[in-house]
């Protein structure tokens, strides 16, 4: 195995093993073979880099710079971004199976995250307030929080983290950035050009390992002020049992099971291609997929010829190639459990139209872009995030009933409309229960748009503005004007 990578962890400014000398290997899930070796962080790791960013929010140099500096600082981590985007690209193919033509762009795109940020640093501000009282001056400053427990997961990692320690960093806070024990090396990549772009020792640390002891150390330690958590339900109340220890502030987001609507105005060839674009792009491992498909029964048959038909043409293959337009999932465990639910799916009455199993002849974690027609709503499959190149698809027949079948989920991260009439647009955008809308576009971000979602997939916000002062609060200041000496306080007048 001389051809494995061994990687270190980032703490305190210095690359490091864990302490006990424990690793554990990641796979190529195109491949199958173990191609990186990962530190796995005790819990004595985990406090080492919370102390150390603790440390550089307390005393700086990190504390001591002007917005403006650090706003310098993320400007030079921008640039670099950019220019190393092939290699951080290619880092995370092998080690997540998504196509390097996705994870090359998106490394190159979320310098503009950092850029973004950094240009907000120096445009956080209070108020003075209009006091009821004479003789008082009343003003409200925002001071950073302290230390970030950023937690992200293995898909679309370099964007997530973007959108957690870009504005955490541009407020003046200092982060620990735990890494998916599934796909760790991309986020270690990372902070070769966090040394690079100049930050001091313990303002960014990077620790890899499980959620225990890994995550439950850092998400419960006791000096972590806030906690940014993208990955499932499962793993977040544990977050939040964790939290009680901290009362740490929380943002939780928890991926969903987004309902792609379609009209019986709308363009069909635009759809088609976006709703492809929505569940297939990125092998289905997005926490916005476009995974409930709802088709005007006028249309729906024309949708599905087709859109099958595109399906069956997808070239599914070696992430690294760019003529390969699907790659593989990233674990064995989606692979299970999405023929475990395609199966049930298919017992509950559910019509297999396309897909559903694995490409003959080809190692590694592949599935075939799957399409499952459903005749009702309660199937199991219509509300399970498979986190995989799984489409369910029922068809409705008035506004009224496609809103109700949209809301009745457990999540509400994204929704898709899909209509030539403007009215009706605005319409669904407001009944749609979820955080994000697109209308005739499908997975779309930007730095200035805030991104996240209500009920079971999370709570809070990410990118935008906003999240500067997500990751602030306000200070008020009370300064008498007066020469007087204050009044006794027993003598009542």
């Amino acid at each position: 195995m001389a051809d494995v990578q061994t990687y270190q962890m980032l703490i305190d400014g210095a690359w490091c093993d864990a302490s006990d000398g424990a690793t554990f290997d990641s796979e190529n899930p195109a491949t199958g073979k173990v191609w990186a070796r990962i530190p796995e962080a005790t819990e004595a790791d985990v406090n080492r880099a919370v102390e150390a960013a603790h440390e550089a929010f307390l005393k700086g140099p990190w504390s001591k710079m002007t917005p403006t500096q650090r706003g310098a600082h993320l400007r030079r981590l921008a640039e670099l971004l950019a220019d190393r985007s092939e290699d951080l690209g290619r880092t995370e193919t092998i080690d997540t199976g998504k196509m390097l033509k996705e994870t090359r762009w998106q490394a190159k795109y979320i310098a503009e995250f950092f850029q973004f940020y950094a240009g907000c640093a120096d445009k956080i501000s209070g108020e003075t307030l209009p006091i009821d009282k004479p003789d008082l001056f009343v003003f409200t400053k925002r001071e950073p929080l302290g230390v970030v427990a950023a937690v992200v997961p293995w898909n679309s990692q370099l964007f997530l983290v973007a959108v957690k320690i870009g504005p955490a960093l541009a407020a003046g806070n200092t982060v620990v950035l735990k890494a998916s024990e599934h796909a760790s090396a991309a986020m270690l990549e990372f902070g070769r050009l966090i040394e690079e772009a100049g930050f001091p020792p313990g303002v960014v640390n990077i620790v890899t390992g499980h959620g225990e002891p890994c995550g439950r150390a850092l998400t419960g330690h006791k000096k972590v002020a806030r906690i940014s958590f993208t990955g499932g339900p499962g793993a977040a109340r544990h977050v939040l049992e964790n939290s009680k220890n901290n009362f740490a502030e929380v943002s939780l987001e928890l991926g969903g099971k987004s309902p792609f609507i379609v009209f019986d105005d709308a363009n069909i060839e635009s759809a088609v291609n976006a709703s492809i674009a929505g569940i297939f792009g990125a092998t289905g491992q997005s926490c916005v997929a476009g995974s409930r498909l709802y088709l005007h029964e006028d249309i729906a048959e024309e949708f599905l010829t087709r859109m099958v038909a595109q399906a069956r043409e997808i070239a599914i293959g070696d992430p690294l190639l760019d003529d390969t337009q699907m790659g593989p999932l990233c674990t064995v465990g989606q692979r299970d459990r999405i023929e475990e639910e395609i199966a049930h799916a298919l017992s509950e009455g559910a019509e297999l139209l396309t897909g559903g199993k694995r490409p003959e002849g080809m190692p590694g974690l592949f599935f075939e872009p799957t399409i499952l027609k459903c005749p009702r709503q309660d199937l199991r499959i219509v509300d399970t995030e498979l986190f995989g190149p799984v489409l369910a698809v029922q068809t409705f027949r008035t506004e009224d009933e496609v809103i109700e079948l949209a809301n009745d989920t457990e999540h509400g991260l994204a929704a898709g409309i899909f209509t030539q009439n403007s009215a009706r647009s605005l319409r669904m955008a407001d009944a749609v229960r979820a955080g994000i809308v697109w209308v005739n576009t499908y997975r779309v971000v930007s730095p200035v748009a805030e991104f996240g979602g209500i009920k079971g997939s999370g709570y809070g916000r990410e990118s935008g503005f906003q999240a500067m002062y997500d990751y602030t609060r306000p200070k008020t200041v009370w300064m008498n004007t007066s020469d007087a000496p204050m009044a006794n306080p027993f003598v009542m007048r």
